[in-house]
């Protein structure tokens, strides 16, 4: 309980704050946490064009509509895994021809 009390003092004292956050750990924990964020969203932002681009994606929006009969819903997953199961094995061997480069 006092403990407690004393860290509540302490983390509530402006003097202390501003001297940790001019400390260089907490600097570099700043910087690598940007960076971190920033990579994080490049990321995803290409990860979202290829999503777009996917074959995939615009075979199962052209394929929304409703089937007919069992048979043309197992055509249609058909298709659409076919599709998939190209896409991965084309990003597999795109990731191992950049891991060869490096």
């Amino acid at each position: 309980m006092v403990l407690r009390r004393l860290l509540f003092t302490l983390l509530n004292s402006p003097q202390l704050i501003e001297k940790l956050a001019e400390s260089r750990p907490v600097r570099r924990a700043a910087q690598i946490t940007a960076f971190a964020i920033t990579k994080a969203q490049l990321s995803g932002r290409d990860v979202i064009q290829k999503l777009l681009k996917s074959n995939t994606l615009q075979q199962i929006s052209q394929e929304a509509r409703v089937p007919r009969d069992i048979g043309e819903l197992s055509q249609r997953v058909g298709r659409i895994k076919d599709t998939f199961v190209k896409e991965v094995k084309e990003g597999m061997k795109e990731v191992s021809e950049r891991t060869k480069g490096k």
